[in-house]
């Protein structure tokens, strides 16, 4: 029995044994194992650490200018109140906002049945005066002259024939055939006779020079105030169809069908959206700058992805007494009426143009300070080695940045990957775009 004990405690102590180190076998490998992928991992993680890939660019000389932006409203370059010229119901007016409209396109007609009537008397008074007028100068006229030529002959008649019957009676007195108080008749007869000539022949002068004209004028004058009237009547009844006085949009309407309508009251705004006004405000010495014709770049708050370039139409001869800013007016196409009439906008002046200027994409600059002009840009020379370069800055437009000095121009510059990377690092290039398009000023 003794000897059975001790075999099974010596197999027991072979299987701890054994195990223990199979156990310790397993635990070298490991180490090993991380010892060797720990030993390769450092060539990898040195190699990558020599090679870094960037974007660059070159920097350029070209023309830069200091972009000034301002907040403007847009507003449209023919803009029209409409109001009726007469006092009338609408009769008839539709839903109009919002709706295009061309030139003299009827909007509204206004209620005109008693303009009509006046019109057809007006008419009828016209056709009067116009008779009465013919009938004085083709008629009464010549009637008059007619008569007083008439009546100046039998007076000159009458005349004659009292002049030789006093003659006669002379003779008959001289051989005392007749009495003096007969002698004294005819003498008479004379006188009278002489007065109603000199009567006829004044009344035919006056009716040939005052009279006769006079009645002609009254009468033609009658007929044109008829005919005043009349033309009156027609453009009252013309502005009872309410037209539109250009080709727009109706951007609101005030009044409908059966609202009284008056002058003075408007009925509906039309706006021309195809050219806008961007009207700003922008400081004295920008302004000072500017002048009719020149470009400027205009940007819609509602649509920030599109650039318009307008023309400065208007510059203030005068400064506001509170802000010291200057009105400019800015002529903005929209043809195909993609802004908004009285919208927001931004207008993007250059100013201060520099040419030949040092010019690099701002992303190249690496700032000391945000608000600051010195930095440092990774230059990367012949052998794709990136050396660290501080510079000078000027004028910052459009994401370009004037070296004002440390470059000369020509040099590749990183763009994407500059931050951090350290000086006289291998470098391999992954995209090369120049600087910046030169823009037209």
């Amino acid at each position: 029995m003794t000897e059975l004990r001790e075999d099974a405690t010596n197999r027991a102590w072979w299987r701890d044994r054994r195990r223990l180190v199979a156990i310790a076998v397993l635990v070298a490998f490991a180490i090993a194992l991380l010892l060797w992928r720990g030993c390769r991992a450092v060539p990898d993680e040195e190699e990558t650490a020599v090679v870094v890939s960037v974007r660059v660019a070159k920097a350029e000389q070209t023309t830069i200018a200091n972009e000034l932006t301002t907040v403007a409203t847009l507003v449209p370059r023919n803009q029209a109140d409409v109001t009726p010229k007469i006092a009338a119901p609408i009769r008839a007016m539709g839903q109009l906002v919002n709706r295009g409209v061309a030139a003299g396109e009827v909007l509204a007609v206004l209620e005109s049945r008693d303009l009509a009537a006046q019109r057809a008397e007006a008419e009828a008074a016209l056709r009067e005066s116009a008779a009465t007028s013919r009938t004085t100068v083709e008629g009464s006229v010549p009637l008059t002259s007619a008569e007083d030529r008439k009546s100046v002959r039998d007076a000159q008649a009458a005349l004659d024939n009292a002049r030789k019957t006093l003659e006669r009676r002379r003779k008959l007195f001289d051989d005392g055939g007749i009495s003096k108080k007969d002698l004294e008749a005819s003498e008479l007869a004379v006188t009278n006779a002489e007065d109603d000539l000199r009567l006829a022949e004044t009344a035919a002068s006056l009716h040939g020079r005052v009279t006769n004209p006079g009645d002609v004028t009254v009468a033609r004058a009658k007929e044109q105030q008829a005919r005043e009237r009349l033309a009156s009547l027609d453009a009252q009844l013309g502005y009872a169809v309410v037209r539109a006085p250009f080709a727009g949009v109706v951007t609101e309407q005030f009044q409908h069908q059966g609202d009284f309508a008056s002058p003075g009251t408007k009925l509906l705004t039309i706006a021309d959206p195809s050219t806008l006004i961007a009207k700003a405000e922008v400081g004295e010495a920008v302004a000072a700058t500017l002048k009719p014709g020149d470009v400027v770049r205009v940007i819609a708050d509602e649509r920030p992805d599109v650039t318009i370039d307008g023309r400065v139409s208007l510059v203030g001869r005068g400064a506001d007494a509170q802000s010291r800013g200057v009105e400019v007016w800015v002529t903005v196409p929209n043809p195909s009426g993609a802004l908004r009439a009285n919208g927001a906008a931004r207008v993007v002046i250059s100013a201060q143009a520099t040419p030949g200027a040092v010019v690099v994409p701002s992303s190249a600059v690496t700032l000391d300070a945000t608000n600051g002009n010195r930095g440092t840009v990774m230059v990367v020379d012949a052998q794709s080695v990136a050396h660290e370069v501080h510079v000078t800055t000027g004028i910052r437009s459009g994401g370009r940045t004037q070296i004002v000095s440390g470059l000369a121009g020509g040099e590749t510059v990183v763009t994407e990957g500059n931050y951090g990377l350290p000086d006289g690092t291998k470098v391999t290039l992954v995209d090369s775009s120049p600087a910046a398009e030169p823009r037209g000023e």
